[in-house]
């Protein structure tokens, strides 16, 4: 059974970081005839992680490590990844 990219993406997160939270959203029809943006879709997406795997590290850092994650993704057509990463913590205080 093949998996979508939006799967792929949530099983190596899952993977790689124990995240209490994960959410993966395909956004590619939002970018129709953009950059990147191909027929097929998913090449655009949105992601939410909360685990505590980001506590102690910068926006920056955790940017870093989840593209780090998912560069094999990045090379297989990937074209933009819209990241909100946050601790547990941060994420209650957001809501």
């Amino acid at each position: 059974m093949q998996h979508t990219r939006a799967e792929r993406l949530k099983t190596v997160l899952e993977s790689r970081f124990a995240p209490a939270r994960v959410e993966v959203a395909d956004q590619s029809a939002r970018h129709a005839g953009h950059a990147g943006a191909r027929p097929e879709g998913e090449t655009h997406y949105h992601v939410l992680v909360v685990a505590e795997a980001f506590a102690g590290l910068s926006r920056v850092e955790r940017s870093r490590s989840v593209h780090a994650a998912l560069a094999a993704e990045f090379t297989g057509g990937m074209h933009a990844l819209a990241l909100t990463l946050r601790t547990p913590e941060e994420q209650a205080r957001a809501g």
